[in-house]
């Protein structure tokens, strides 16, 4: 029996449970891509279907034995079980997921984001099976993936970097040395990989060793691959990125930025557009070294350049670029009308990017708030089980994107977000208005969720007008002990 997906449409065409005939203008058929594999689980896998659908795709989605239950397997014109539950047998296991796509009758490979979405060794071997892999092409990914690389990239473009090393160090003697000459404080990262992982600021050299091994090891565990990049860490900046669309053709688009300042321990929590703190000029010189980038590499499909913006001097900094589809897409979605995951599609086969898409027209403001299952009271622990209740809400401006349903049992295999609101309204004020209002009315039981964060962050009046940094949540909002839910 397929179980009811509640998802609110905002992409122009009917989606509920996987229903709905493509327009006539998506049934035109596309250079090659036909069957698209669907290589990843959750939301982004349940979108990535229903937008197969909608540009007159078929679809095969993997699931692993933990995904039994997961709606995506419905959507999609066809499901296979892939492995296990663990990650590293299932979504992450290259062979079986070649050995599906190759069977099922793709021609094509959707990573998502996450997993191996980034992963250059897989869209190389996508490509040696005849599979159009839905991304950058694998040396576009190897680049930008390389923190050092990707740097040297930036600068030959022209774009604003942070001072930091020319490599990456697998030696803690080395990086030392770097260290020295940088100066402090100095974030680590990870060369590979993203999302937080590998990441640590080390305020002074007596710091600096346990916390490079610290990153070193959790760096290799993520991402196989164990050697950090030291960067100059600024304290007070907002994070925000901008959103590049690339084609076949060469031509590069941006689609406005994203503020992603609301973080903790370099996990995005919260993401709106437009940026609060960005003056019309910084915008506009943001936005172009942000395409001027991507024009530079050659980029196709989908991705993000990111940077760190200190408002007081009003500069912006390069620190690294995603090839990917963010988690954090649908905010630019509710601006521009787009459909981000149908445009990666027809770019992969080979339609070009239309004139009227660079710096698209975006109305109003628009805010996503990521529904975790964690206890975000006590550290923001996993919180996997069985929802009770699950009862979104609804009404003008208000957006959810999920795969759970009530009685759906959150596996403790994966990453923890069970879904994502998304709230837009006339301007800032109006959106945070119906945010509340939404928040307030969302029911869930049964295990811990980060909706009291929202609740708390919403009625903050620091985030409220705007006079917060990357470091605001740990340091300042989270500071004190909150009993609120």
């Amino acid at each position: 029996m397929q179980l009811p997906i509640y998802e609110i449409n905002c992409l122009g065409y009917r989606d509920v449970n996987g229903e709905g005939e493509p327009s006539p203008e998506a049934r035109r058929p596309g250079r090659a891509v036909q069957r698209v594999l669907i290589a990843n689980r959750g939301e982004i896998a349940l979108r990535a279907a229903r937008a197969c659908r909608a540009v007159g795709l078929e679809s095969v989605a993997v699931y692993s034995e933990a995904d039994a239950a997961s709606p995506h397997r419905w959507v999609a014109d066809a499901a296979w079980c892939v492995g296990p539950a663990p990650s590293t047998a299932s979504y992450l296991n290259s062979p079986a997921l070649l050995h599906v796509a190759k069977a099922s009758g793709c021609d094509a490979v959707y990573p998502g984001y996450g997993f191996l979405a980034e992963n250059a060794d897989f869209a190389e071997r996508c490509a040696a099976e005849g599979l159009a892999f839905i991304g950058p092409r694998p040396e576009t990914i190897r680049l930008m993936g390389d923190k050092a690389r990707a740097r040297a990239a930036a600068e030959r473009a022209g774009v604003p970097i942070v001072p930091g090393s020319e490599t990456a160090f697998d030696g803690l003697d080395e990086a030392r040395g770097a260290a020295r000459a940088i100066g402090f404080p100095l974030l680590l990262k990870a060369r590979s990989g993203g999302g937080g992982r590998g990441m640590r600021v080390a305020e002074d050299m007596a710091a600096f060793g346990r916390l490079f091994e610290q990153a070193r090891g959790e760096a290799e565990a993520a991402f196989g691959d164990g050697a950090i990049y030291l960067e100059r860490f600024l304290a007070r900046v907002r994070h925000i990125e901008v959103q590049l669309f690339g084609d076949s053709g060469g031509r590069v688009v941006q689609l406005g930025e994203r503020d992603c300042t609301v973080q903790r321990r370099h996990q995005k929590l919260v993401e709106e557009a437009p940026s609060p703190a960005l003056d019309a000029e910084t915008r506009a010189a943001l936005l172009d070294a942000a395409v001027r980038l991507g024009r530079s590499v050659g980029y196709e499909g989908a991705g993000t350049v990111e940077f760190v913006y200190e408002p007081e001097s009003r500069a912006f900094y390069f620190i690294e670029m995603n090839t990917r589809i963010q988690v954090e897409h649908p905010v630019t979605e509710a601006l521009t009308g787009l459909d981000l995951v149908a445009l990666q599609l027809r770019v992969a086969r080979g339609e070009a990017l239309g004139e009227h898409l660079d710096g698209a027209a975006a109305q109003g403001h628009a805010i996503e708030f990521r529904i975790n299952a964690e206890n975000w009271r006590n550290g923001f622990t996993p919180s996997p089980g069985r929802l009770a209740r699950w009862r979104p809400p609804a009404g003008e401006g208000v957006r959810l994107d999920s795969h759970v349903y009530e009685g759906y049992l959150v596996p403790p295999f994966y990453d923890s977000m069970i879904g994502k609101l998304i709230v837009s309204g006339a301007d800032r004020a109006d959106a945070l208005s119906r945010a509340e209002r939404a928040i307030g009315a969302f029911a869930c039981d049964g295990i811990a969720t980060t909706l009291g964060f929202h609740q708390a962050l919403l009625a903050d009046p620091a985030f409220r007008d705007g006079g917060i940094h990357t470091r605001w949540v740990e340091s300042e909002f989270l500071a004190g002990e909150r009993e609120d839910d």
